[in-house]
């Protein structure tokens, strides 16, 4: 069975105007065909991906009365002004409600132990800002 050249080369995502080019190409390509005629081997560039491991959300709180709610800018612009409106809208709305802004350290997928170890000791619940 004779193979298109075309036809193997569009096979391999190779345009097939490079029949065009050097001579040495054409002779690799006829020698590839009578390699393997009619079959191609291909490997999943995908690879395969770990395991996914869940982390359940955190409990609710029964009510936000008394409580201290950390506010955290990831430093995407705007996020501290919207954050600062949310802590309006706690000291007007809920006067009860404590609020603590704080500046995450790094980005979005840093880690901030430090914050996290505040938050856990001395906070109740945490908005972050995250952009889009």
């Amino acid at each position: 069975m004779k193979m298109n050249r075309r036809k193997l080369l569009s096979l391999m995502g190779a345009s097939p105007a490079i029949l065009a080019g050097t001579p040495a190409f054409a002779n690799a390509t006829k020698a590839a065909a009578k390699i393997a005629p009619g079959k191609i081997k291909a490997l999943n560039p995908r690879g395969l991906p770990p395991a996914i491991q869940l982390i359940p959300m955190a409990p609710r709180l029964n009510s936000l009365d008394g409580k201290t709610i950390y506010l955290i800018d990831d430093t995407f612009p705007g996020a501290d002004h919207f954050l600062h409106q949310i802590a309006l809208w706690f000291s007007k709305n809920m006067p009860s409600v404590k609020t603590e802004y704080r500046v995450k350290a790094g980005g979005l997928a840093d880690d901030d132990p430090k914050l996290w170890a505040e938050i856990k000791a001395k906070g109740n619940a945490a908005i972050m800002a995250i952009g889009h």
